[in-house]
């Protein structure tokens, strides 16, 4: 049985791809391979995120839940923030490594369960949690992203509203105090908590 993205060590045969995107109006390549979430384009949520966010020059952003890199590197590459990027999954973070070198950006890449490995604090945490991880990974990163950011820092997610939009949106209003939907597209939710 083919693993899930979500796992450690997927064991899915390599099947190596290289996607050329547009994203923020710059070129990238990307690897991908089986067992990484989204290999065969840049997820429509993903690019959904992506297009909303707008950050400063060398503010500090997690990108959690990173997979392959697109997220990290371009926000790196084009709005010169200083992104760490973790994720489960060592196939994803080996391609991560490989991608950023590829498209000349300077990253920490490492490989954690959720926050178990992170240390210190970030201006920004982004993710797509992992859905299909099921619902208590989700809350996981809602709850523990607080403890990670500083003080005016936020943390901003993309989900689909079939797949649990109300319900993070909830969980995000309690742990912060606030929630705010920044985007909605073909029913992909942007929200945003700040740590006040």
């Amino acid at each position: 049985m083919a693993n899930m993205y979500y796992e450690e060590n997927p064991n899915s045969s390599h099947d190596i791809q290289e996607l050329k995107v547009t994203l923020l109006g710059k070129n990238f390549r990307f690897k991908t391979d089986a067992g990484v979430f989204s290999k065969k384009m840049i997820d429509f949520g993903s690019q959904v995120l992506l297009n909303t966010l707008d950050f400063e020059a060398g503010d500090s952003l997690l990108d959690l839940g990173c997979g392959y890199g697109p997220l990290g590197i371009a926000l790196t590459k084009v709005q010169g923030v200083k992104a760490t990027m973790i994720d489960i999954n060592n196939r994803a973070l080996d391609l991560a490594k490989e991608n950023a070198q590829a498209n000349k950006v300077d990253v920490e890449i490492y490989q954690s369960n959720i926050f178990e490995k992170v240390t210190g604090n970030f201006d920004h945490i982004i993710s797509n949690p992992p859905i299909r991880a099921g619902k208590e990974v989700v809350h996981t990163i809602l709850e523990e992203s607080f403890d990670h950011l500083n003080e005016g820092g936020d943390l901003t997610i993309v989900i689909q509203k079939k797949q649990g939009a109300p319900s993070a949106k909830a969980k995000m209003e309690k742990v912060f105090g606030n929630v705010d939907t920044l985007k909605k597209d073909k029913g992909y939710y942007i929200l945003r908590s700040v740590k006040e």
